[in-house]
């Protein structure tokens, strides 16, 4: 299957400075989070707006109170409820958010209170899809509930190893909700989704640069992970992201 039309390229970002090499890219939009190394949370709204007010690109907010899994307890989705009026009210484009329920179904319920709140900003659901029990039923709940796009690797670790399972999301969802792969998408690999026929990529063109740091005192790990330099820091390449579009808009 071919997508005749033109491939939307999402960036993950994590700061400003990941967002402007998105923009002048030529990217469609950031996906904005926090905290890259447990798969993105809630970023500030003081973030938020600093990306609004210095980029012309479309911001869509991460909601995500912690990392691990997407079953969340009466506080935290509180949490999610006040934070979600926050990043409307700071006039993000859309929404990135998941729930589960403890059997692996999706958490209707919550969603829809999700979506009431925020009304016609745009909804887009993340990998919560990969780790429930039947993705294919999560797709048709939430093309009920009105989500706009679905971001799924295909239940697998990486979006090409499970380039089959999405080929198949794209047939099934039949244009009824958009499926963007993620996860692994790099310049290399990105013009096989588009072969599915998926409507969009989701990459973080991540590449480090070397702290400003001089003084630097060992044996210290301010996240307790001692195998994460804490004398790197991470963000989006422009010219990885022009790469890829570039390869999934020729021809």
């Amino acid at each position: 299957m071919k997508n005749n039309q033109e491939i939307a390229v999402e960036v993950c970002a994590y700061s400003l400075f990941s967002c402007l090499a998105a923009d002048r890219a030529g990217a469609n939009r950031v996906e904005l989070c926090a905290s890259p190394y447990e798969g993105g949370t809630t970023p500030s709204t003081g973030l938020v707006k600093q990306v609004l007010a210095h980029t012309s690109i479309e911001v869509h907010a991460m909601l995500r109170p912690r990392g691990g899994d997407f079953c969340y307890d009466a506080s935290e989705k509180q949490t999610m409820l006040a934070e979600a009026s926050d990043l409307v009210a700071a006039g993000v484009h859309g929404l990135v958010v998941g729930a589960l329920l403890p059997n692996g179904d999706l958490d209707v319920a919550f969603l829809a209170e999700i979506k009431r709140i925020v009304g016609g900003v745009a909804l887009t659901c993340h990998r919560a899809i990969d780790v429930s029990r039947d993705p294919f039923e999560v797709m048709e709940g939430l093309i009920q509930l009105g989500f706009v796009r679905i971001l799924s690797s295909g239940q697998k670790d990486k979006a090409m190893e499970g380039i089959e399972a999405l080929a198949e999301m794209v047939e099934r969802a039949d244009g009824r909700i958009q499926i963007m792969a993620g996860s692994g998408v790099n310049p290399q690999n990105c013009a096989f989704f588009k072969q599915i026929g998926v409507n969009a990529i989701h990459l973080s063109a991540r590449t480090v640069r070397n702290s400003m740091m001089e003084y630097r005192r060992p044996g210290i790990s301010m996240g307790g992970v001692s195998e994460i330099s804490e004398f790197e820091v991470a963000f989006a390449s422009e010219e990885i992201i022009r790469q890829a579009i570039q390869q999934i808009r020729s021809n």
